[in-house]
C-alpha cells in the first residue's frame, strides 16, 4: 500500500487497520469502475480510498456537506473548536478537507460533493464499484445512506459501513443496524470484518 502522505496526520475516526482495508477493498474493485464514500469529514479515509483509486485509473466521489454529524456540533463530545466558523456560526470541514487532498496530491482524482447524502442520492445513476458509509449516525441518516446508495453498488462491489458495534454500550446502533438489515436483503455477503469496519459484497 502506497499512501502519498500520513493518514494518522490528519483529523478523523478512522483505524489505520480499516484505512488499510479500505485501501485494499477499493484497489481490488476500482478498476470495475468508481468509487463513493459518504461522510468525508477532513479526508482520513479519502487518502486511502482515493490513492487505491488513483492507482487504478478511477475516480472516487467524496460526499459530505461539511456540516459535522450530530456528535460534532458545538458543546458535543467530538466537536472540534478548530473546525468550527465563529462567525458564520457553524461546524466547517471543507477547507481543511481540500487542504488534505491537495497535499495529498489527488485532487485528479478525487471528486468532492458537497452537499446532504439523502440530496446527492436522489437523483444518482452511475453504477459503484465501492460504497464507504460513514456520515451521520443516527438511525435516519443511517438507512437514508443505506437506501440511497445500496442500489447502486453493481455486482462484485463492496459496501463497506464504519463504526459497527453489535454491543449498544459500545457504539450507536444505527450503523450495525443497517449492516444486518444489508446481511439480510439477499443482495449481499458478509466479508471478514476489520474492527468496526464490517464489509459486504453485492452478489446479485
Amino acid at each position: 500500500m502506497h499512501l502519498p502522505i500520513d493518514p494518522d496526520t490528519l483529523k478523523g475516526f478512522l483505524a489505520p487497520d480499516e484505512g488499510a482495508r479500505l485501501f485494499e477493498l477499493a484497489a481490488e474493485v476500482a478498476p470495475s469502475g468508481p468509487c463513493l464514500e459518504v461522510g468525508s469529514y477532513c479526508g482520513k479515509s479519502t487518502v486511502y480510498l482515493g490513492s487505491a483509486c488513483q492507482q487504478a485509473g478511477q475516480i472516487l466521489y467524496a460526499v459530505d456537506h461539511h456540516r459535522g454529524s450530530e456528535e460534532h456540533q458545538l458543546g458535543e463530545e467530538y466537536h472540534d473548536p478548530e473546525l468550527f466558523d465563529a462567525g458564520a456560526g457553524v461546524m466547517d470541514s471543507f477547507r481543511e478537507f481540500r487542504q488534505n487532498v491537495d497535499r495529498a496530491a489527488l485532487s485528479d482524482c478525487v471528486v468532492p460533493i458537497v452537499a446532504t447524502s439523502e440530496l446527492v442520492g436522489r437523483h444518482w445513476q452511475t453504477p459503484l464499484s465501492l460504497v464507504f458509509i460513514d456520515g451521520g449516525h443516527s438511525e435516519a441518516a443511517a438507512l437514508a445512506d443505506y437506501r440511497n446508495w445500496a442500489p447502486h453498488i453493481m455486482a462484485g462491489g463492496i459496501l463497506a459501513i464504519h463504526d459497527i458495534f453489535e454491543n449498544p454500550e459500545e457504539g450507536g446502533q444505527a450503523p450495525f443496524n443497517i449492516y444486518t438489515m444489508a446481511r439480510s436483503s439477499g443482495l449481499f455477503e458478509a466479508l471478514p470484518a476489520t474492527r468496526t469496519l464490517g464489509v459486504l459484497r453485492r452478489i446479485r
